[in-house]
């Protein structure tokens, strides 16, 4: 461009380089694709160029390692130059400059590595295409001029990758015309597709063959990248005056970082103390100790402390505990508070960067600025009054919510996220951890990136709604020249019918809507283990989602329950219990006797294995549940009924004879019986059950409580009026059900099928006197069936 001459609008100049129009106007579209081909340009010092010069320099615009802009001019040089004049060329030097990065290079290696001065003469091309003619005679006369011309393109140039590509190609259908001919008007056609001949059906059953789990699948964390490759641009901030920070680590802080970690990677588990841990969570831990632990590194349990209002030592001491019973062993404890100093002195020094001033806007003024996009009247304060009134900050000399720290990003910025963030606030309030010694308070957004660069953390890995955070955290790490972690979004998990925002969660818990954080109806991982789930089948849960960055995707709790059924299915002893109990008289059993029969607690329990067996009492009083008995029968009830006969569970079958009723007939009191001690009538029905271990002595009496989905919605969380879902009946409470003798030694963590009627586990509220039970899962399992 002459000088003191206006730039012409960019679709002009893009046209003048040889672009079609179509490239042209897509080029536009994109803001980053604009101003790097803008750049190139400039950099090319040309205003029009032979086509081929141009696309190269677009390529050039749209292709070039971020991580070595340093460099790029050089190329563009060559490119100009026609030095570099293929597009071989340009890819080999693409490649070549990714490797190299920002570091110095000797052009005498790059001219090497991009066949810059190699002349390849026609003679040699010939020679090349005859050779791979030779090689493929058979298929070019099988399939004439059908034969795929661009591989065999492609072939040649393995032989001679600076060859022109123009040459070879004519070069290929000269010869291919030597061969075949003038083409035919079966040459002409387009080629059928065979049709797939249909396999002969036999009587021979054969195996359908499944193709072999993915890399991922066996090893979720094959996704994230060593820590020696964190050199490469980690994110590129764009600023509103069109200026661009391109975010990565230079090779001397690097070389700083793995010589302090070893190389290892080091990741960290960064929960608030705000609350209980809720399934996310797990996922979240399984993510960050499971990639520490798969390479052989370690994993931070750091608690993210910065907002004392809302954290409790309760909640610290929570987190630690669950953890632990997650299966995860962090390499050590850790919290924001820990590095309140180095924070604060951070802070001062992008005072004097002049990248952060004190601010005395209130928050409904700051929300107004940033949604026009005006700057903050204290903005440009000089630097030495926002170090003074910082200080003061600090001393506790000035009111709360009278001033703020805020970073110097940019105002104008479409990212809300680079709208000058608040990195301190005054709170007046006793920190849990860290005492009474600061009246200050670092935000999320300025502490969160500062210590995972101070814990030479190699992956930072967070859920998708931080995305959007990336310019503000790399922004910050730049600013301050600090060694920058690889930041990995992967996507939030949310399930059906519940909620996993802990400020809905927290509000559920305080407004009593549940019964406490470990209540069993919600995904916290406190109320999962109070219901029965163990930690193996939350992890196996997750793994079997996977790692993904596909968001807003709503996983069905039935297969939560699938996984939770799997593992129940193997572990749970069997067992009997009689939820709504209805007397059953056996009248042709004498009063007194009592036979002891052996139930499985297994099915496939084998006879000369004691251990897998349990006594269970037979006697002349028997309890059924009410459920399982009608006055009348029908075609597709396998219950009793009179005159009807059932099997009792490893027991007898027994015939219905008589019916005691109260005032109302519908209200029976007792149902009588006679068994078939020869066990010789076969009724297709069969019953659990639970009789008195001895004349007189009731059975023993236990609390069952039934859970159902919380929410009646798939999706609460979406609702306006997300309380007013609540399902009414997501839990039920039965006292006065019968169990077997087997359960009366049953403690808390105990976990038993009650047969027919699901997976159940001793609650926190049982004692000695008064067990109780939380239903975990039912049988059923319709998650394999139709979700799987």
């Amino acid at each position: 461009m002459g000088l003191g001459r206006p730039e012409a609008p960019p679709l002009e100049q893009f046209l003048a380089i040889g672009l079609d129009k179509r490239t042209a106007q897509n080029a536009l579209v994109n803001q980053k694709v604009t101003a790097n081909l803008l750049a190139v340009i400039k950099e090319a010092g040309v205003e029009m160029c032979d086509k081929t010069i141009g696309n190269l320099l677009y390529t050039v615009a749209t292709k070039y390692p971020a991580n070595a802009l340093v460099h790029r001019p050089v190329l563009v040089n060559y490119v100009v130059s026609t030095k570099i004049k293929s597009s071989a060329q340009l890819d080999a030097a693409l490649s070549f400059l990714t490797n190299v990065g920002p570091e110095p290079f000797e052009l005498d290696k790059f001219e090497q590595a991009c066949g810059i001065g190699v002349e390849v003469s026609p003679e040699e091309i010939q020679a090349s295409v005859k050779a791979i003619v030779d090689e493929n005679m058979d298929a070019i006369l099988e399939q004439r001029y059908h034969i795929n011309v661009g591989s065999l393109c492609g072939q040649v140039r393995k032989l001679q990758p600076w060859g022109d590509a123009k040459i070879v190609k004519e070069e290929l259908d000269r010869k291919l015309f030597e061969i075949l001919g003038e083409k035919t008007e079966a040459d002409e056609k387009k080629p059928m597709k065979k049709k797939k001949e249909k396999p002969v059906k036999t009587e021979v059953q054969t195996t359908v063959a499944t193709p072999p789990p993915s890399e991922e699948e066996l090893n979720p964390y094959t996704v994230f990248p060593k820590p020696e490759d964190n050199y490469k641009v980690h994110t590129e901030i764009f600023y509103s005056d069109g200026s661009i920070w391109r975010c990565h680590n230079t090779r001397d802080l690097l070389d700083k970082h793995l010589k302090v970690t070893g190389g290892k990677v080091l990741t960290r588990f960064p929960p608030e103390p705000n609350g209980y841990l809720h399934i996310g969570h797990a996922k979240a831990m399984f993510i960050d100790f499971g990639l520490a632990k798969d390479r052989g590194g370690s994993c931070y349990l750091r608690f993210d402390d910065t907002n004392p209002e809302a954290e409790k030592t309760e909640y610290i001491d929570h987190i630690k505990e669950i953890v632990g019973w997650m299966g995860w062993e962090p390499f050590k404890i850790t919290y924001t508070s820990d590095y309140f100093q180095d924070l604060y002195d951070l802070a001062v020094e992008l005072i004097k960067k002049g990248l952060a001033y004190v601010d005395h806007q209130t928050p409904e003024e700051i929300k107004e600025y940033r949604e026009k996009m005006m700057n903050s009247p204290w903005r440009d304060r000089p630097i030495d009054e926002s170090l003074k009134l910082f200080d003061d900050m600090r001393r506790g000399l000035i009111e709360e919510g009278k001033a703020t720290l805020r970073m110097k990003q940019d105002m104008q910025s479409d990212n809300k996220n680079m709208n000058d963030l608040i990195a301190y606030r005054i709170k007046f309030t006793p920190h849990p951890h860290a005492g009474d010694k600061w009246c200050i308070y670092p935000s999320y957004d300025y502490a969160h990136c500062i210590v995972d660069s101070l814990e030479n953390i190699t992956h930072s890995l967070c859920t998708l709604e931080f995305e959007i955070r990336r310019p503000s955290y790399y922004w910050l790490l730049v600013a301050l020249g600090l060694y920058q972690p690889y930041v990995w979004e992967y996507s939030r998990l949310n399930i059906s019918n519940t909620v996993m925002s802990k400020r809905k969660l927290n509000r559920l818990v305080t407004e009593k809507w549940v019964d406490g954080w470990d209540d069993p109806r919600l995904l916290t991982l406190a109320g999962l283990r109070r219901r029965g789930v163990s930690a193996t089948a939350i992890n196996s849960f997750i793994r079997g989602i996977g790692i993904t960055r596909s968001d807003n995707s709503l996983i069905r709790i039935d297969r939560l329950e699938y996984h939770i059924r799997e593992e129940l299915n193997k572990t749970a002893p069997r067992t009997m219990v009689v939820l709504n109990p209805v007397k059953v008289m056996i009248m042709n059993l004498e009063e007194d006797k009592v036979i002891d029969l052996d139930a499985k607690m297994w099915p496939d329990a084998p006879a000369d294995d004691a251990a897998s067996y349990y006594k269970v009492p037979f006697s002349r009083i028997v309890y059924i549940d009410r459920s399982d008995f009608r006055l009348k029968d029908s075609k597709d009830f396998y219950g009793l009924a009179p005159g009807k006969s059932v099997l009792l569970r490893y027991a007898f079958p027994i015939k219905c004879i008589a019916v005691v009723t109260g005032d109302d007939p519908e209200d029976i009191i007792e149902i009588r019986a006679e068994y078939d001690p020869l066990k010789s009538t076969k009724p297709k029905g069969v019953l659990h059950w639970v009789s008195e271990p001895s004349p007189g002595v009731e059975p023993l009496k236990v609390e069952v409580r039934l859970f159902d989905k919380l929410f009646h919605s798939e999706n609460p969380a979406e609702l306006e009026d997300w309380l007013s879902d609540l399902n009414p009946n997501s839990k039920e409470v039965i006292q006065g059900c019968y169990a077997t003798p087997f359960l009366a030694k049953a403690v808390q963590g105990d976990k038993f099928q009650f047969e027919r009627l699901g997976y159940f586990a001793v609650d926190t509220d049982s004692t000695p006197e008064k067990l109780v039970f939380n239903r975990t899962v039912t049988l059923r399992d319709s998650y394999s069936k139709g979700g799987k």
